[in-house]
């Protein structure tokens, strides 16, 4: 026979939320006598809990929230709020905390950074409704290590020119750049290792030279070193996407994302430094940070196009005009991130000459975008048609 105090102890553990199976291994005896105990509830005449009654009737979707691991207990209050939950935070809390041990976890050791030092990079990803169509949602994450402000851009994908932009746009949110930029090894920033060190993107050391940071990446197999962003990519995911599925375009998402910035991430009590975040960044780290160049380094893509002899280049494809003295040839395009497409003369993409051609990105349904001007001297060469008079063929008999 189970003692009562076994009993006791069997209640307790599942109330702290421990597995059936858990509990009948610490305590020694089988599923079944738990789940017995269980159902019999405690001793008769045992006075009844105080806290937690108005918790109760909402207690399985809490269960179904952490299930769908969301573990932040505001974004569950929140949610709690519109099912029509009247009480404080503390009851959720309470109910949440001896669940977290059934989250899988890693320890590690944490290291911090003097202020203005260090800024650590990372993309996440998440599912939303976009323009009415649900897809996958990209997102950088730029953190910085001595006051955790962060910052995040929303992008249709994670390549080398949205990486640089989401940094540009942190250094400008934050007014300045750190000493140094910590990134995964993603191909973007890292091309390789070898016995003489990483070898980065060329690109990266150009915008490290130009705002003055030092790259530097993390060890292979050792991305937990830049622990500070991965948990500020899962604190947006189970904040601002876990209450925002729906968004209109890329760039009501970012905007979305500015407003939550300002109101919510930086205006929280971080745990570890027991600091609200914008206070403590104020406070000490925007000294710190190195001043903005004057010129803005472009993110924009660049490749080449050769022109077909009708006077149109192909990109993403839709056709685009462009004057026709450049037929036959290879020229430079720029396109920017915001979708305008730039052509340039003769030259090289790193130098290319003055610019002879200027369109905005269309879907390839708005048909082939033609500036009249790019073609006339053309239109203007054309052979006239001979026209003859049809008497002429009345009198073939």
């Amino acid at each position: 026979m189970i003692k009562r105090t076994d009993a006791m102890r069997i209640l307790q553990k599942r109330e702290q939320g421990l597995y059936i199976k858990d509990i009948a291994a610490q305590i020694g005896c089988s599923e079944r006598t738990v789940r017995r105990i269980i159902q019999r509830g405690p001793a008769k005449g045992k006075r009844p809990r105080a806290r937690g009654g108005k918790l109760d009737p909402y207690k399985p979707l809490i269960d179904q929230y952490l299930q769908e691991q969301i573990w932040n207990c505001q974004v569950i209050l929140r949610r709690l709020q519109i099912a029509g939950y009247d009480g404080g935070i503390t009851l959720v809390r309470d109910y949440v905390q001896p669940r977290r041990s059934q989250r899988i976890s890693k320890a590690t050791v944490r290291y911090e950074t003097e202020p203005g030092r260090q800024l650590q990079h990372d993309w996440g990803e998440t599912e939303a409704v976009l323009a009415g169509q649900r897809q996958r949602i990209a997102f950088a994450v730029n953190t910085l290590g001595y006051s955790r402000r962060l910052h995040v851009y929303a992008a249709p994908r994670q390549d080398a020119e949205h990486t640089y932009e989401s940094l540009i746009r942190a250094f400008e949110c934050f007014g300045g750049a750190p000493s140094e930029v910590l990134v995964d090894n993603q191909r973007t920033a890292v091309l390789g290792r070898d016995q003489h060190g990483v070898h980065f993107n060329p690109r990266f050391l150009d915008l490290a030279e130009r705002y003055g940071f030092t790259p530097r990446a993390c060890r292979p197999y050792r991305a937990r070193t830049k622990g500070k962003t991965e948990r500020m990519v899962r604190y947006v995911k189970e904040n601002f996407f876990a209450e925002n599925r729906e968004f209109e375009s890329i760039e009501h998402l970012n905007r979305e994302l500015e407003r939550w910035l300002a109101e919510v991430a930086d205006l929280r009590l971080h745990g570890t430094h027991q600091e609200v975040v914008l206070e403590r960044f104020e406070r000490a780290e925007r000294a710190e940070l190195r001043a903005l160049p004057r010129e803005r380094f472009d993110t924009a893509y660049r490749f080449y196009r050769t022109v077909g002899w009708d006077g149109y280049l192909e990109v993403e494809g839709n056709r685009y005009s462009v004057p026709d003295t450049f037929c036959g040839e290879t020229v430079v395009c720029r396109l920017s991130l915001d979708h305008e497409l730039t052509v340039y003369g003769r030259g090289s993409s790193e130098e290319p000459c003055e610019p002879v051609a200027w369109h905005v990105l269309t879907d390839p349904s708005a048909g082939w975008q033609t500036d009249p001007e790019h073609h006339r001297r053309l239109w203007a060469e054309v052979i006239p048609v001979e026209t003859r008079d049809l008497s002429v063929y009345e009198e073939v008999v």
